[in-house]
Order: structure tokens, then sequence, then C-alpha cells
């Protein structure tokens, strides 16, 4: 049995998820479905590119990951299909999967072809699923893509002592996540003591280890299950408490 996630930006006030999901199983009704988000803000592949990667990995080899954000970006839009690190990826090539993975060998990325010609997104997308969940090769799925759209994201500006980051995404618990990898803060803290400033609040100082690290109501600092830093508050909701939006500054300062 095949597994396929999906990602999208459809919500679930209208029947796009389930358009999507009856085009996947009439082409193969076997197939495992599972829903990581369809909440993704519209249009906004950055946040997108956040969920894939951050979800990808706990899945098993031959995982078939489908992303449906900014579907129509374009007149002459694409669904291409490729593989990285044994498992498939099929969605719009509209950057979104250069956000997400930075190690994608453009020569094995394939565009999605019916013999219909005219063919709406969701029947591409259940195509090249169910081609691949029939254990047919990539390369049969269409001819090999002309251009990889890939698009620059929004890096944390850095200085000897300082990274000034942005705010990426407002989970349902309003945690604000900030795109900051555990690995990257690491790397640049080199060992110094540290101070993450927001709005008019004290900064914290200290890297919690989970939720309730402090009493309730307390501002939590911590890295999550994505090792994306994190700003929330023990039993509370960081966004609307500290009142902090999607896109805004985050300061971290290093002290000696």
């Amino acid at each position: 049995m095949s597994i396929v996630t999906i990602i999208s930006d459809f919500g679930q006030k209208d029947h796009y998820a389930a358009l999507l999901k009856g085009a996947i199983l009439t082409n193969n009704p076997s197939i495992q479905i599972i829903d990581i988000t369809h909440e993704v803000d519209t249009h906004d592949i950055r946040q997108a590119s956040y969920h894939l990667n951050a979800v990808c990995k706990r899945f098993p080899p031959g995982t078939i990951h489908v992303v449906a954000v900014n579907n129509f970006y374009d007149v002459n839009y694409e669904i291409i299909i490729f593989e990285y690190k044994n498992m498939y990826f099929i969605g719009p090539n509209n950057g979104l999967f250069s956000l997400a993975f930075d190690s994608i060998d453009e020569d094995q990325i394939y565009k999605i072809a019916l013999d219909e010609g005219d063919s709406n997104m969701f029947d591409l997308i259940a195509h090249g699923v169910g081609l691949i969940s029939h254990n047919m090769s990539i390369t049969e799925v269409g001819p090999p893509l002309n251009h990889f759209d890939k698009k620059i994201d929004i890096k944390p500006v850095i200085t000897s002592d300082e990274i000034r980051a942005t705010i990426i995404h407002i989970d349902k618990f309003e945690n604000v996540i900030i795109n900051v990898h555990r690995e990257f803060f690491e790397h640049f803290r080199k060992g110094r003591n540290f101070e993450i400033y927001f709005k008019y609040y004290d900064p914290v100082r200290v890297i919690s280890d989970n939720y309730s690290n402090g009493p309730v109501g307390e501002v939590v600092c911590l890295f999550n299950s994505a090792n994306y830093l994190e700003i929330s508050i023990n039993m509370g909701k960081a966004a609307s408490q500290l009142d902090l939006l999607k896109d805004e500054t985050i300061q971290i300062k290093f002290v000696d």
C-alpha cells in the first residue's frame, strides 16, 4: 500500500481537498492518504516548505508527498515530480520545493503530462501519484522539466554578535516559529550567552527543553520538533499575548 501525504492551502471550508483526494483514489483505491495540513496561508509557499521539511523525514521510504499550494501562479503552470532521499514529491513548479530542499538534482525532475491535453491540476497530480503508486518509473510519468523554478528564501541577517530573524509561521497553539534552525544557531553562537528580543518585552536568555519549563504564563523559547526556534508561553498563546505577527523581526544578541 502506497502512502500519500498532502499539504495544501485549500482550507476546510470548500470541497477542493476532497476533490484532490477523490482524484487520487480513483487512480488507485488502495492508497493511504495522510493529511498533513490544508491550512497553509493562501499562496504561501515558504510556509508550505516549512511544513514539508518538518514532516517528510518522518515517513518511510517510497512515500509520495503532494504539495498543492499556490497552484495557479502562472497561466502555463506545470505540475512536477522528482525523487529525493528515497521519497517522491509532486506539486507545482513555483519555487516551493527549492525552499524546502537545497540539493535537488534538477536533471531528474519531470513534468507530469496527460494525453488528454488540457488537464487540470487535480488530474495531473492524481495521474502522477497513480503511476508511481503502481511502480511506474518516474521517467515514464512525463518529459524532463525544462526549467526548475527556484525562489530565494528570507535568510536571517547576521553580524558578528547579532541575528535578525523572521517569524515564518504561527501554529494552532499560537506558538511563534522563527527561521533560525538549531544547527545555525549553535554554529553562530559559539558557546556565547544570548538574549532574544521581541517587541518591548524583557529578553529571553535561556533555551528550554520543553513548553513547561517555568511557571504557567511565562515566555519559553525552545527548538521545536522541526528544530526551528520557537517562542511560546506555558499554557498560553504567544502570538496574541505578545502581539507577534508573521513576517515580523526577532532580534538575537550574543554576549561574551
